[in-house]
């Protein structure tokens, strides 16, 4: 069941036009990544949806939502940069925001120490906020953008600036919470997406390019792939993998190029026959099926 349809969403800066008409449905219960790069617009999106940006046009139409309701009600939302009274602990930060969304301090606190536990944090409860490590101010961001039950939570690169032990933290967390709410997140981190959710949406120069299921993608996109690992750089190699007659399209990423091929039998024998003979410093060879990353790079034509 559809909880928001968005429709001919836009929105211009100065007469330049970053979101170009999009148009998509986010499903109750399903945890949902706009995937994209760098100054795609999802930023832009999410303040749409949230509410704290006007669309230059276009329709946000919440399923449940009564005519004239400010849906910013239904909505929980976490900034890619996060601020914070770091003076304030744990428990204090949570019931302040719990009272700001209007419940009582009884039921602020209550709900506080419910969103404590739920995100993993409710021994550091009385710690002071500026104490905390990044993830766990992430977690602390999280329980402040649910404190008031909204249907819909949106977290703008959640994950982007995190170490690896805070973004394993906030991804485990994202996890779990799929069993709580809807979650709409944006990220350019794609094996992030891969990992936790339902559904995708590719973003690119303000387009949805593509969407649906990591599923749906790859069997839509699906090509056999062959993954050549040379000890130092691959660049000398291109010349004569790029013009193969088996060869599709390649990508070369330092050590590693990545091939997709027509005829995966016939391209493993011809590579491997051609790298034997000019005695190459090959140090793996894989192939393998495509990744998140591989898809969109297809689709946006790279």
């Amino acid at each position: 069941m559809s909880l928001i349809q968005i429709k001919g969403l836009k929105k211009s800066f100065q007469g330049t036009e970053v979101i170009k008409g999009i148009d998509f449905t986010l499903e109750k219960g399903k945890c949902i990544a706009l995937l994209g790069p760098n100054g795609a617009g999802k930023t832009t999106t999410l303040r749409m949806l949230s509410g704290l940006m006007n669309p230059t046009s276009g329709r946000i139409i919440f399923t449940d939502a009564k005519k004239g309701e400010d849906i910013r009600e239904l909505i929980g939302y976490l900034p890619q940069f996060p601020v914070f009274y770091e003076w304030m602990s744990g428990i204090e930060f949570l019931t302040y925001v719990g009272s700001l969304a209007g419940l009582t301090r009884k039921e602020a606190k209550e709900r506080s120490l419910e969103l404590l536990q739920l995100v993993g944090i409710l021994e550091a409860k009385n710690r002071k906020v500026g104490k905390f490590s990044g993830g766990m101010k992430q977690r602390l961001g999280i329980a402040q953008a649910l404190i008031h039950r909204p249907q819909l939570i949106m977290l703008d690169e959640p994950v982007s600036s995190l170490d690896p032990f805070g973004r394993r933290e906030v991804l485990d967390l994202l996890e779990g919470l799929k069993k709580e709410t809807t979650i709409l997140f944006s990220t350019h981190i794609l094996s992030d997406a891969e990992e936790v959710c339902d559904e995708i949406l590719f973003l690119h120069n303000g387009e949805i390019v593509e969407s649906g299921t990591l599923t749906d993608l790859r069997e839509r996109h699906q090509q056999a792939k062959i993954d050549l690992y040379f000890r130092g750089k691959s660049d000398d190699y291109i010349s004569f993998l790029s013009s193969h007659v088996l060869t599709h399209s390649l990508r070369n990423e330092g050590n590693r190029i990545s091939i997709f091929v027509k005829d995966i039998a016939a391209a493993r024998q011809s590579f491997l026959m051609w790298i034997s003979e000019q005695n190459l410093p090959l140090e793996k060879f894989e192939i393998s099926s495509m990744t998140l990353e591989d898809v969109f790079m297809k689709v946006v034509g790279k």
